[in-house]
């Protein structure tokens, strides 16, 4: 062998090696950031305060439904190549969980979203965002009620503080308008929208053990079918809006970051702490978006905004609290 084989040879075997140890870099800090739950349920937060953003900014630019329907299509495009292999394999201990599988799409995905998009066209984008704080307590109750799990005092008390922030909110600093139903519309149908979502979170508990890629296939494939059913009511009642190129930027962002990137988090996340733990990570929300509706839309932030959100930031706190 020459010299220049020799070199080209060894040259080959450096950048082998090198390709390997770039290989078992990336397991490695996967490997580490999948074990990490509060680092992907704050990473979820974060993603899920820019879909508020994002349907703020979309409104009057489509109608809800529609961005609803389009960006579960576009997310049923871009993982159904990647799924279709683990799909085939899995057939047969995925086919009878398919109905459960279906409702939890459409609970979790389209409903939520259809809802969230229509109170943003009513409310603030902060206030979206702080409301979804309550969530966590719903989460509370329903696993009491259905798997009987209990919540320590601990959490009690950090969702009491959630609940008086999201009072707080709702009434713009004025509880006392409880007593004669002065409250936004936008933000009592926002309230319907966490409801849906706390029900689906805690049904995670019961999903198949499938490929995550199957799993977020089926439940992509769920919420696209389901939202048709939203968007032709939509279309027949003469409110639907055909997406502009705003739109369209806005429906891609939506599809690929908190349709498919956070709710593989969120899952995660949940697999790994719980839904009564890792649930109250939700009022996350508020604070981002409160951050990026100020930056991004120019909305007022007011002082009880401030309360408002150091009440569900010290739930959280509170909720995560354990004795040694």
């Amino acid at each position: 062998m020459g010299l220049g084989s020799k070199i080209i040879c060894k040259a080959d075997i450096f950048l082998q090696s090198e390709n390997l140890s770039e290989t078992f870099l990336m397991k490695k800090y996967t490997s580490w950031f999948v074990q990490q739950p509060y680092l992907l349920l704050t990473l979820t937060a974060i993603i899920w305060s820019t879909n508020t953003i994002a349907g703020k900014m979309a409104v009057g630019h489509i109608s809800p439904a529609l961005l609803t329907s389009m960006r579960w299509s576009i997310a049923v495009i871009l993982i159904l190549p990647f799924a279709l292999p683990h799909l085939k394999r899995q057939w047969p201990q995925i086919r009878p969980h398919l109905p459960f599988l279906f409702i939890l799409g459409s609970v979790g995905f389209t409903v939520f979203n259809n809802i969230m998009y229509l109170a943003l066209g009513y409310t603030s984008a902060i206030n979206v965002g702080i409301l979804q704080g309550s969530m966590p307590l719903v989460v509370f109750l329903l696993n009491f009620a259905i798997f009987h799990i209990r919540a320590t005092w601990m959490q009690i008390a950090g969702f009491s503080f959630t609940l008086i922030g999201i009072i707080i909110t709702i009434t713009a600093g004025h509880p006392l308008r409880l007593l004669d139903l002065s409250i936004n519309f936008g933000d009592l149908i926002m309230l319907v929208a966490t409801l849906a979502y706390a029900g689906y979170s805690v049904g995670l508990r019961k999903k198949p053990d499938i490929h995550w890629l199957s799993f977020m296939a089926i439940l992509a494939c769920s919420a696209f079918l389901s939202s048709l059913l939203f968007t032709a009511f939509e279309f027949f009642r003469g409110a639907i809006i055909l997406p502009d190129k705003r739109a369209l930027g806005l429906g891609l962002y939506i599809a690929i970051f908190p349709s498919l990137f956070a709710q593989l988090l969120w899952i995660r996340g949940l697999e790994l702490i719980g839904s009564n733990r890792g649930g109250i990570f939700i009022n996350f929300v508020p604070v981002f978006s409160s951050i990026f509706a100020i930056v991004l839309l120019s909305e007022r932030f007011h002082i009880y905004h401030g309360l408002s959100l150091a009440l569900v930031v010290g739930g959280i706190a509170l909720a995560q609290y354990k004795r040694g």
